[in-house]
């Protein structure tokens, strides 16, 4: 099951409800000059993100392709959709890019210190290092400034029943 809110002007939160392991997977796309997915999700669930995201922008326009930490549920169709998108690139934290992009991207992240701002047009976005919250030792979270909107992982799980 998907479902598809705008949380935040321009942001769009893609939920996927896997119901055989009771999971909910949030996705968040941000509409933008520079568009930005946060959370390549998992690559069983890439045709359903895909399909959802081309309702609402054309993928192939995907700049930034962000997540909270590495781990198949936040990047694990990240090549998938770095195919589909020839310009994006992923971003994510100085020790994510170093240690887990050079080996698992096609092409190289752009890797964020602590406090950088990522500009995807209208909208500025702060990384801040969260390492091992929720539990990736190269974890961070990026807060969008204008709209006070935090985009994380794992922090607000809750099974859908």
């Amino acid at each position: 099951m998907i479902k598809v809110s705008e949380i935040a002007p321009e942001v769009y939160r893609i939920s996927i409800f896997i119901q055989e392991i009771n999971l909910q997977f949030n996705h968040f796309l941000i509409k933008d000059d520079e568009p930005m997915l946060y959370h390549a999700g998992l690559r069983q669930t890439f045709p359903m993100l895909l399909e959802a995201v081309s309702k609402i922008i054309s993928p192939s326009s995907i700049k930034w392709i962000g997540f909270s930490h590495y781990e198949v549920d936040e990047c694990g169709a990240l090549n998938e959709w770095l195919q589909i998108a020839p310009k994006a690139q992923a971003v994510c934290s100085e020790a994510g890019a170093i240690v887990n992009m050079t080996d698992f991207a096609i092409r190289p992240a752009y890797a964020m210190a602590g406090n950088a701002l990522l500009n995807t047009g209208k909208y500025n976005y702060r990384f801040i290092r969260t390492p091992h919250l929720p539990h990736g030792w190269d974890a961070g979270v990026m807060f969008e400034e204008t709209n006070k909107t935090l985009l994380c992982s794992d922090l607000f799980h809750q099974n859908e029943t």
